[in-house]
């Protein structure tokens, strides 16, 4: 019965954790949200706040982005018209994840920086004559 419980619990957080990739997943729907996790942002702002993206792939990552309720897209009457995309208050709960992912990625940055250079003084001891 145990094994059952267990068996079951691991599938219904697999399916959880499947679910929120098949919306956050991808190369650049993160990066967006953090980019407008400190204020609303136009289209080009966006874009040069998310390095190497394309307009036509930022469009399509904020449409389904859209879609997903996790950013809004408010038109502004203007000359010319301006289109700023702001994240939802729903979109607020991955708040916690980003932290979580920002404080994992520094730590692992420094460990492969730290591994590489020890790697190199290493090979730099080795190659010295004794």
């Amino acid at each position: 019965m145990e094994q059952k419980r267990t068996t079951e619990s691991c599938s219904a957080a697999m399916v959880a954790v499947k679910d929120a990739l098949y919306v956050l997943g991808g190369k650049w729907k993160l990066p967006i949200i953090v980019s407008l996790q400190d204020g609303p942002r136009r289209f080009k702002e966006l874009q040069r706040r998310v390095e190497d993206i394309t307009p036509r792939v930022l469009s399509k990552e904020l449409k389904e982005m859209e879609l997903n309720d996790l950013v809004t897209r408010k038109v502004i009457s203007s000359t010319p018209v301006t289109v700023e995309y702001s994240l939802t208050a729903y979109s607020e709960t991955l708040f916690p994840l980003t932290t979580a992912l920002h404080q994992w990625g520094s730590q692992h940055r420094k460990r492969v920086f730290e591994k590489s250079r020890q790697e190199r003084e290493e090979k730099q001891l080795q190659s010295q004559p004794a």
